[in-house]
């Protein structure tokens, strides 16, 4: 089980994902406790105001550091266990299936979503926040990037994923890109399933689905070869596969 703690000012945001699909279904079933706070819960003025402009001239608005330091004490007060706090910044860290794995082993989180030009520097020289990034782009807030963290971090916790085994052969996951899927029909418009899919040769698919990972990492993500973990086998099927794009045989 995890517990996630989301504190933003716009909490509606949250509201369908966690209703719908895996995530959805986690939260109703009690793997997933996930809790949306409103930190203008915690303004101190008549106006609920969460931000204010910014010292020193310039555009844009900036969150203030009381409310989110009040919210923060409130929802993970001093105590033995304590949450693993995430900022979502483009300025952090940048989030990959590595970092979703470790994530996912943690048995709380909370996250700060900020929005306009972010939050007041004390915040993070004051609180513990880790900045993790989805990618070097901006948004108009932290509630998108959020998401994108729940849905990669709540496969890695224990019974959200119905199979293991989808999550464990996810892109990614072996430092190579997935290969291929096919369903039914075994035809159509012309385009058939390969036989080898259709054979019940678990040797044979197993073969021709690591040699499709390798390649369709090789044409989309070659970058990702040089870190990735291969053993001789696959070593071996990517040095085919190199000789193949070098003479200028179809990768498809």
């Amino acid at each position: 089980m995890m517990r996630a703690d989301v504190l933003t000012i716009f909490p509606s945001f949250f509201s369908a994902p966690f209703e719908e699909g895996l995530l959805g279904r986690a939260h109703k079933k009690g793997i997933l406790d996930l809790r949306v706070h409103d930190l203008r819960d915690w303004a101190t003025d008549r106006h609920r105001s969460a931000d204010d402009e910014v010292y020193g001239g310039g555009a844009g608005m900036v969150f203030l550091p009381a409310p989110v330091f009040a919210a923060v004490e409130a929802v993970a007060p001093p105590g033995p266990v304590r949450p693993r706090m995430i900022f979502l910044s483009p300025q952090g860290r940048k989030l990959d299936q590595q970092l979703a794995r470790e994530l996912g082993a943690e048995p709380w989180i909370l996250l700060l979503c900020a929005r306009y030009e972010g939050v007041d520097e004390r915040v993070l020289q004051g609180l513990p926040f880790e900045e993790i990034s989805v990618g070097d782009y901006v948004v108009m807030g932290g509630e998108a990037p959020a998401l994108v963290l729940l849905e990669a971090v709540t496969r890695y916790v224990a019974e959200v994923v119905g199979d293991p085994d989808s999550v464990r052969d996810d892109s990614f996951s072996g430092g190579i890109l997935d290969h291929p899927h096919y369903t039914r029909p075994e035809e159509f418009r012309g385009l058939r399933v390969p036989d080898v899919l259709l054979s019940g040769h678990h040797e044979r698919i197993r073969v021709w689905r690591l040699r499709e990972s390798l390649r369709a990492t090789l044409r989309k993500r070659p970058d990702l070869l040089e870190t990735a973990r291969l053993d001789a086998e696959a070593r071996g099927i990517l040095d085919e596969l190199r000789r193949e794009f070098r003479g200028g045989a179809d990768a498809k």
